[in-house]
């Protein structure tokens, strides 16, 4: 059997546990424009979902004025605390290393900013395991549209079926679906085992310590 050619990554909650500073960043945002504290469970299962849907979620609102507004008090308040309060899980960059020495080309897919990722690459020097990241403002349609996905196939000219998405929710199994490419998912994130079954998958793993030794059939 032959090994995936080019592996992509869903980054928050597959890679690295963003869970308190999201939570908390939250939190500091919907203080500073006078909305009631939220559940923390509630806040962190948006955890992986576009920015302006989760806001929404978050406040019970469709008014794109106000989810804007938060977006913008929301990302001075993460420029202060995410990259700092971003710890990759102790499975991934053994992970990311034993890919590399099979000789695959490793990508992320996130919607998350890439400038976000990168940073917190940089800082945990780590940058040569990553080839190529895709954030949101690379796309125009997020997760679960496949437009990054597509993106980075195409960044790459690597065959969908020599290529694995790895993800920790509904929104990365419905793109790798769409995409046409395989899917692994790992229960570090919201998403049980139980709801990932409905999807097209290759495993269901517990983090993403088990990728490497995943093989195409």
């Amino acid at each position: 059997m032959k090994r995936y050619s080019l592996y992509l990554f869903d980054f928050d909650l597959t890679l690295v546990d963003t869970r308190d500073v999201i939570v908390k960043c939250f939190h500091k945002t919907m203080a500073s424009m006078g909305f009631p504290r939220n559940n923390d469970r509630t806040l962190a299962r948006l955890i992986g979902l576009p920015m302006k849907e989760a806001v929404g979620i978050a406040l019970n609102t469709q008014d794109e004025e106000l989810i804007d507004r938060f977006c913008q008090i929301y990302t001075g308040i993460a420029d202060k605390y995410m990259t700092a309060g971003t710890h990759f899980y102790t499975e991934s960059l053994p992970a990311l290393s034993k890919l590399k020495a099979q000789g695959a080309k490793i990508g992320i897919v996130s919607s998350k900013t890439a400038s976000r990722i990168e940073e917190r690459l940089k800082l945990s020097q780590c940058q040569d395991l990553i080839d190529h990241v895709i954030g949101c403002h690379e796309v125009a349609a997020h997760k679960p549209d496949p437009e990054g996905l597509l993106k980075a196939l195409a960044y790459f000219g690597v065959p969908k079926e020599d290529t694995l998405y790895t993800g920790d929710h509904l929104v990365d199994a419905q793109a790798a679906q769409a995409a046409g490419v395989d899917f692994a998912a790992v229960l570090t994130g919201n998403t049980s085992g139980y709801a990932f079954q409905e999807f097209p998958h290759r495993v269901i793993v517990p983090h993403v310590g088990y990728i490497p030794h995943i093989l195409r059939k």
